[in-house]
């Protein structure tokens, strides 16, 4: 696909990883459309940060814990725009929670904004686009859900299902729209941490160094452009999936 003109939702765009990959697709031309959850001056500034590069750019504001909130992004997006693209699923929380202490109220709130609102955001996409137009979906997924642990047990789990609905939608929204997922490694610190955390668990990669978030920007990019790649999961993890 030719991304100068499209239009793109990228969920969680207004802050780390997700502004990289919002700005990364204004970059080639894309119009954005900037969901956030309750960093509104963050989202406003990316929106600012887009319009200065000479792009064209929309805050849209859901709470995806709530799921009849979900389909107004859609709704919103292509009120404004006229037609949507592309869908980034980037927006997701990590919480911690072992198999010994997790909660029900994180399991719920894990399962409704890493899942179920990649789900049915991705569904209201597909009717959206219909079986003519080109699309693509894209979901932020994370090495841990090919390869579980024993921590943070409902991120996991949603993680590895997400990945899992990659390979379905992939299957049921062929031929025209792809749908692939990105396996992000240590890239960003976890909220709290900083970088003396990431330099301290690279040396258990093979990398021996954290990666950037312009380097998943750079799988994005590849797989929107593509016109052949689906139902793929690409590691961007300096082999710490290994």
């Amino acid at each position: 696909m030719k991304i100068e003109g499209k239009v793109a939702i990228v969920t969680g765009g207004a802050v780390r990883l997700g502004k990289a990959l919002a700005l990364a697709l204004a970059e080639q031309g894309a119009r954005l459309a900037i969901h956030y959850g309750s960093s509104a001056g963050p989202a406003q500034e990316t929106v600012g940060q887009i319009r200065a590069m000479g792009g064209d750019a929309l805050a849209i504001h859901a709470d995806l814990s709530r799921p009849g909130q979900v389909g107004a992004i859609l709704n919103s997006a292509a009120t404004h725009f006229g037609q949507v693209d592309i869908l980034v699923n980037s927006a997701a929380i990590f919480e911690p929670g072992n198999w010994n202490d997790t909660t029900e109220e994180n399991w719920d709130r894990h399962f409704a904004i890493n899942l179920k609102s990649p789900f049915f955001l991705s569904q209201a996409f597909a009717s959206h686009v219909g079986r003519e137009r080109a699309g693509h979906i894209v979901n932020i997924a994370d090495w841990r859900g090919a390869s579980p642990g024993t921590d943070h047990v409902a991120y996991t789990l949603t993680k590895a299902a997400l990945i899992a609905m990659t390979k379905s939608l992939a299957q049921a929204l062929a031929p025209n729209i792809q749908v692939n997922a990105i396996a992000p490694g240590l890239i960003l610190p976890p909220p709290g941490e900083d970088q003396t955390y990431l330099k301290r668990q690279a040396r258990e990669i093979p990398a021996q160094r954290a990666g950037s978030p312009e380097e998943i920007a750079q799988a994005l990019i590849f797989l929107v452009r593509s016109d052949f790649v689906t139902g793929d999961l690409i590691f961007v993890t300096g082999g710490q999936h290994l």
